[in-house]
């Protein structure tokens, strides 16, 4: 009927459509990589190391802009972000809205796509377990939101992480063009921070607060229950939380590094050039002559006098 709210639920008719957008992502990164990513190649004259990064870096900023805006327009019109208590009240949230289930399942070909891509895009040895690392983090990320009903929760972390990622990899498109350029790399610093302490407190307030208060804390896999019984046991969710914060400190632990790493290699480079600089305007200083000074080409003496042996006439 007119006005009439359909919503929808996942179930085996799923991965028809998942196959279906694998190849709309198989050939949507093919166009990227032709015409914007081969022709910048050109110009750059890269390196076979920094072409395959540079590549990655490509797609992914193209990827991550786009799932980033749709995200936020989803987040914003369906209400998570103007009321933060839509994230657990009245979960298990089982029916989605089209707009939350069609997200979901392209985010779920896309990183499905990557492993096909890594053949295509001939990834070196070095890189595959990385790539591999990766997709099946987000993978199990994304489906774990999708089968266990805690699609608005995962909406808002991939938005964080989204956002973080983004400014990541725009960082090393600009390094990749000029390698003295890293003031992105300081803003995606300050981002990638202050998305985790989003995450952290958005896990603490939906898993501490939230989801212990739900009305329904019976265990009820057909009605899609899977949680709010466990929430209710203190233990239990401390537990998570524990477990949560420990991971989340391993991340910042890791980061922590790289960014000292990357400043010991800075300030190191830094003080090489300045010793660089000051041996060579040592050798640019002029040598000093004891004797004389010159004049139109002749070397004089103190006196004035030249110092070349005069030839003597033979009478």
């Amino acid at each position: 009927a007119d006005g009439e709210l359909v919503q929808y639920h996942y179930g085996l008719k799923d991965l028809v459509t998942i196959l279906f957008y694998i190849f709309i992502a198989i050939i949507l990164h093919a166009v990227v990589q032709e015409y914007a990513l081969d022709k910048i190649n050109r110009r750059l004259h890269l390196s076979k190391v920094k072409h395959s990064k540079f590549n990655e870096s490509g797609q992914l900023v193209a990827f991550h802009l786009t799932s980033m805006v749709w995200c936020l327009y989803v987040v914003v019109t369906e209400g998570y972000i103007s009321n933060p208590r839509s994230l657990w009240e009245n979960y298990p949230h089982v029916y989605l809205p089209f707009q939350v289930k069609f997200f979901y399942l392209c985010q779920l070909a896309y990183w499905l796509h990557a492993l096909p891509e890594l053949y295509f895009q001939k990834v070196r040895k070095e890189e595959i377990p990385r790539q591999l690392r990766c997709i099946a983090l987000y993978l199990v990320h994304i489906a774990g939101a999708y089968l266990l009903n805690l699609t608005r929760l995962g909406l808002i972390l991939l938005l964080l992480q989204y956002l973080a990622e983004f400014f990541f990899h725009m960082a090393r498109l600009v390094y990749f063009t000029d390698e003295n350029n890293e003031k992105l790399f300081n803003v995606w610093a300050i981002v990638f921070v202050v998305t985790r302490l989003f995450t952290l407190t958005l896990y603490i307030l939906v898993i501490g607060f939230g989801l212990p208060r739900v009305e329904n804390q019976a265990l009820d896999p057909e009605r899609g229950n899977f949680f709010s019984f466990l929430f209710n046991n203190i233990l239990f969710r401390m537990s998570v939380l524990l477990l949560v914060c420990l991971f989340q400190a391993s991340v910042m632990w890791r980061f922590i590094h790289f960014q000292l790493r990357r400043w010991r290699e800075y300030w190191n480079e830094q003080s090489s050039r300045k010793r660089a600089a000051a041996g060579a305007k040592q050798q640019a200083k002029p040598l000093k002559r004891d004797s004389g000074y010159h004049e139109n080409g002749v070397v004089k003496a103190e006196n004035g006098t030249s110092l070349r042996t005069k030839k003597l006439k033979s009478p």
